[in-house]
């Protein structure tokens, strides 16, 4: 069995059941049994319609592998991870994240919440998918094991939500496992919900469950523009991003809400090491340093910022796509956490959030655009010839030009290089954007 088109660089991900059916996840659970040699794995699952049957059948390859299994039942992806810390042990979740209904996929993670990439045993896990691996003398047995109020009482600790105002928010959880969390939450706390969506279902009847996209932001930010309320937010389907949008219905990107929930962390812990991408705009190295901390940048994906965090000791991290990682969370991302975060920053800041994102916002950014090509090593080395300013291959190809930058990076799944721009103003981004994507093309005879 060849399992090379589900297997990912963070995850694994396919469509159901031509790429992923029920056979296939009982030889991964069989797999990660054996490659992690725990005696027991948590396991929790989304609001897709295959979910349910993928995560039996996970479980029981665990089972058959002699592993006992602690049965979460449907939860967000972070509380996969808390479970992973508080148990101490490996857990999987079963989940797509925001691809269509018609696709799924398992995180994995190690004991502790540590992460498994393609740098970090998921290339182990899937060798061992393939080969198939041998039933146990006993196996295993299940636990049904309900972690949501624990959860619940962990990030509310961690974020100090005994400090968050009377707050009036908007949440969006997209049909998918935000609701699961959302609505006991806010019983606990002095901020108020209006919710959209809480109810999950894994057909996502209103709209596709991914934030970046504007035109599933709407109709949060229509309730937004009919009464008054201090911050939307939208989830992902699994609930471990978020995406926030101000008092005066704009979105904030998700760099502004790094610098941002950087800041408040290094208010508490001043010189503390802070990890960003480095699709993250300047404004977030620039911000860390400001406020005395030391900016430790690392390449895209949750696998190399839990890995960059956990070896720097970092408090925090952000990524530009909504993911934001904490260390007094097992190092691991939370949507519901970075929410509770940056209420709390409000809380004791008490300006509106339209007026205190503009410390945090300097400079014009392009967002992804993905540039299709024949061969992207070849679009990529002439780039590289043409734009001769400083150069790095951290995570593909970065330039900075002065007071402008890009970077261009191939996908792992797609004939595409992602372009990002940032400069000191649209126009300049414009521009940029248009000369290295006339060069791509150019070297992937597009047009010529």
């Amino acid at each position: 069995m060849d399992l090379g088109r589900i297997f990912k660089a963070y995850d694994i991900r396919g469509l159901v059941p031509q790429e992923f059916d029920g056979e296939v996840a009982e030889r991964i659970g069989g797999a990660f049994a054996v490659f992690t040699g725990a005696r027991r794995i948590a396991v929790g699952y989304d609001a897709r319609i295959s979910s349910p049957l993928l995560a039996d059948a996970f479980i029981a390859g665990v089972i058959r592998a002699g592993c006992d299994v602690d049965a979460l039942g449907m939860i967000a992806t972070d509380m996969a991870y808390h479970a992973a810390g508080m148990f101490d042990e490996p857990a999987a979740m079963i989940t797509a994240s925001h691809n269509p209904k018609g696709w799924n996929g398992i995180k994995l993670s190690l004991a502790g919440a540590a992460p498994v990439g393609v740098d970090t045993g998921l290339g182990d896990v899937r060798r061992l998918a393939e080969a198939g691996v041998e039933a146990a003398v006993t196996p295993g047995v299940v636990h049904r094991t309900d972690t949501r109020q624990r959860y619940i009482d962990h990030v509310l600790e961690v974020a100090g939500a005994d400090g968050i105002a009377d707050l009036a928010v908007a949440a969006d959880a997209g049909n998918g496992v935000a609701g699961v969390v959302l609505p006991t939450l806010f019983e606990q706390i002095s901020a108020r919900l209006t919710g959209l969506y809480l109810e999950p279902d894994g057909t996502f009847p209103n709209h596709h469950p991914d934030p970046l996209r504007p035109e599933n932001l709407r109709d949060l930010e229509a309730v937004m523009r009919r009464e008054p309320f201090a911050l939307g937010v939208a989830f992902d389907g699994d609930a471990d991003r978020a995406f926030f949008i101000d008092d005066k219905v704009r979105p904030l990107p998700g760099s502004t809400v790094t610098a941002m929930l950087a800041s408040w962390f290094l208010h508490r812990e001043p010189g503390a090491r802070i990890v960003h991408n480095l699709i993250c705009s300047r404004a977030v190295p620039e911000t860390i340093q400001a406020h005395g901390g030391i900016p430790v940048r690392t390449r895209v994906g949750h696998s190399y910022i839990k890995s960059v965090m956990a070896e720097t000791k970092a408090v925090f991290g952000g990524e530009h796509s909504g993911h934001y990682y904490f260390r007094d969370n097992y190092r691991a991302d939370s949507g519901v956490l970075a929410l509770l975060v940056l209420l709390r920053l409000m809380s004791e800041d008490g300006r509106p959030l339209s007026e205190i994102r503009t410390e945090y916002e300097r400079y014009a950014q392009s967002g992804e655009i993905n540039i299709e090509v024949a061969d992207q090593e070849a679009a990529t080395a002439r780039v590289a010839e043409v734009f001769s300013g400083d150069q790095d291959l951290l995570d593909g190809l970065t330039v900075s030009l002065g007071d402008r930058w890009f970077n261009l990076r191939p996908s792992n799944t797609e004939p595409v290089l992602r372009l990002n721009v940032e400069a000191p103003d649209a126009a300049a981004v414009a521009a940029l954007v248009d000369a290295v994507s006339a060069t791509v093309k150019e070297a992937s005879g597009v047009g010529v």
